[in-house]
């Protein structure tokens, strides 16, 4: 959360002259509400459901750079749908985090102790980045066009 991946993630579309599609967006843009509004109606499980959809439909149809939510991971196909794909994982401490975000958005996993609960949820989900990730990119300190030079570096890729 907040670590730049729709930003980073457009930068590396442009670089790369091909598309970007964030499936969050998607989800919103489909459901017709936000995210914390889904979370708070219907639960986090209906929203992992909606979210899983988003990022089949979005892998089977989309060609170019696409952001998954931060919690897309957890589901154990969803990760062997990304088995085949380039996929960086952006981490950042919760230093940086707390000065990205300050961690006192509308973010439903964190309503409660916010520094605590995002320790946690790094916990619970580093593991699962790492195992999807084709590669590790820092994003501490780092401007958005920094964090996307170094995904390119990392995947070995060339501007368009």
């Amino acid at each position: 959360m907040g670590v730049g991946k729709s930003t980073v993630g457009r930068l590396l579309a442009e670089r790369l002259g091909t598309g970007f599609r964030d499936t969050d967006e998607d989800i919103v843009a489909a459901e017709g509400r936000s995210i914390a509004d889904i979370f708070v109606g219907e639960g986090e499980s209906a929203f992992r459901a909606i979210e899983k959809r988003a990022v089949r439909d979005a892998l089977a149809g989309h060609e170019g750079v696409l952001a998954l939510g931060g919690g897309a991971i957890l589901d154990a196909e969803t990760r062997a749908l990304l088995a085949g794909h380039r996929v960086v994982y952006l981490s950042m401490d919760v230093e940086e985090a707390v000065r990205r975000t300050g961690l006192n958005v509308a973010r439903p996993l964190l309503s409660v102790n916010p520094r605590k609960q995002w320790r946690e949820l790094m916990e619970a989900r580093r593991h699962l980045y790492e195992e999807v990730a084709t590669a590790v990119v820092a994003t501490d300190g780092r401007t958005p066009e920094e964090v996307t030079r170094a995904a390119l570096d990392a995947l070995e890729l060339k501007e368009a």
